[in-house]
C-alpha cells in the first residue's frame, strides 16, 4: 500500500523554530497554580477488553521546554515553575472531585519528568494518592525518557505507561516540527521503557502541515504500524488542529488543512483492523470536522463506539456522499 502513494513536495517552507512559533502565539490562558487547569472521566477501552473509567488530569505546570509547531497546550501552562508541593496539591484536589477510579492520567502539557514542570519532591506524595490505581498514564519527551521514569515507577502500587508523541514518521515533516526527536529517539526511548516493563502508548498526528489529504492519511497508517512494530501498546491519533497561531499562519498560507472526517474514520478502522494493540482517535472537539448535520452527529457517535469496543462497525451512508 505504501507503495501506491506518491508523496510530492512543492511548497516553500518557512523557518520553524521557538522564535517564529512564538511569534504567531496570543495570550495564555489565566491558569492557578493551585488548580488542574481541567479534569475529567472518561470510559476507555482496557488492553483486559474491558471499559473502564480513566480520570485524566490536567495539572496546571511551567510550560514544556520543546515548542512544539502544532501544540496549543502551552495556553494553559505558568511561565515559572510552580512551588513545591503545587501539583501533589492539584493531583490530591483532582482525586477528590470524583469518585474512586482505577486508572489515571496525570497530564502535563509537557513532561512529567521535567523538574521544572513537575518537581521531584512531590512524587511520593502524588505515589501515596495513588496507591488504589491499577495504571497510572503520565506524559513524556522521549528524550526526557530515563532513570527518572523508573524511580517513579518503583512509587507506584501500580502499572506505570508512559505517553510520547511519535507524531508522524514522515521523513520531510517530522524535522519541521521542532520536536527536537528523531526516530531514533523514540525508539530508544520505547525499548528504555520496555526493557523496565513499563508501558508505551504514543500520540500520532492525522495530517500534519505540509501533507495533502492523501498523503496525510498514507504517513498515519505508516505511522502506526512503526509504532506497533516496536512494541507500542496503544496508539491515540490526533487530528491535526488551528488554534495555536502558527497552524492558523500555516493554514492561511495555504501549508496546512485539517484531516477530514472521513481520513479520521480510515485511520481508525486501519489501526483497528490491525490488531496489534488498542488504537482510539481523539475526538476532542470533533464536531469541527463534521460538515453534514444529517450523518455527522451518526458517524461520530460510530468512532466514539469504535474506540469503545475495538470493533470496526457497519458504515454510515448519507445523502452527502459520505460513506463510512
Amino acid at each position: 500500500m505504501a507503495n501506491k502513494v506518491k508523496i510530492q513536495r512543492t511548497v516553500t517552507l518557512p523557518t520553524i523554530d521557538d522564535a517564529w512559533i512564538f511569534g504567531k502565539r496570543g495570550p495564555r490562558n489565566d491558569v492557578d497554580p493551585a488548580r488542574p487547569y481541567a479534569h475529567l472521566v472518561e470510559p476507555e477501552h482496557m488492553p483486559t477488553g474491558r471499559v473502564e473509567d480513566v480520570l485524566t488530569v490536567f495539572i496546571t505546570n511551567r510550560e514544556c521546554p520543546f515548542k512544539c509547531l502544532m501544540c496549543d497546550l502551552w495556553k494553559n501552562t505558568t511561565e515559572q515553575r510552580v512551588p513545591d508541593g503545587s501539583v501533589a496539591r492539584q493531583v490530591e484536589w483532582a482525586l477528590a472531585q470524583h469518585e474512586p477510579v482505577r486508572h489515571v492520567k496525570l497530564y502535563n502539557s509537557g513532561n512529567f519528568f521535567d523538574s521544572q514542570a513537575v518537581p521531584q519532591s512531590d512524587w511520593s506524595a502524588i505515589a501515596k494518592m495513588l496507591k488504589n490505581a491499577e495504571t497510572v498514564i503520565v506524559e513524556c519527551h522521549p528524550r526526557m525518557v530515563d532513570e527518572r521514569c523508573l524511580a517513579f515507577a518503583e512509587m507506584l502500587e501500580g502499572r506505570l505507561q508512559v505517553a510520547m508523541g511519535l507524531e508522524t514518521i514522515d521523513p520531510e515533516v517530522l524535522p519541521r516540527l521542532n520536536k527536537r526527536m528523531t526516530l531514533d529517539d523514540f525508539a530508544r526511548a520505547t525499548a528504555f521503557l520496555l526493557d523496565n516493563d513499563i508501558d508505551v502508548r504514543t500520540f500520532i498526528l492525522l495530517r500534519t502541515p505540509f501533507q495533502t489529504e492523501v498523503v496525510g492519511l498514507e504517513w498515519a497508517k505508516r505511522s502506526i504500524d512503526y509504532a506497533y512494530s516496536i512494541g507500542v501498546e496503544c496508539c491515540a491519533v490526533v487530528p491535526t488542529r488551528t488554534g495555536n497561531g502558527a497552524m492558523d499562519w500555516l493554514a492561511s498560507a495555504g501549508h496546512f488543512s485539517p484531516p477530514s472526517l472521513r481520513s479520521i474514520e480510515s485511520v481508525l478502522e486501519y489501526g483497528i483492523g490491525l490488531a496489534r494493540g488498542r488504537v482510539f482517535v481523539d475526538l476532542w472537539d470533533i464536531e469541527k470536522f463534521v460538515n453534514c448535520r444529517a450523518c455527522g452527529p451518526q458517524r461520530v457517535n460510530r468512532l466514539r463506539q469504535m474506540n469503545l469496543t475495538q470493533k470496526e462497525l457497519p458504515p454510515i451512508s448519507c445523502d452527502c456522499g459520505a460513506s463510512s
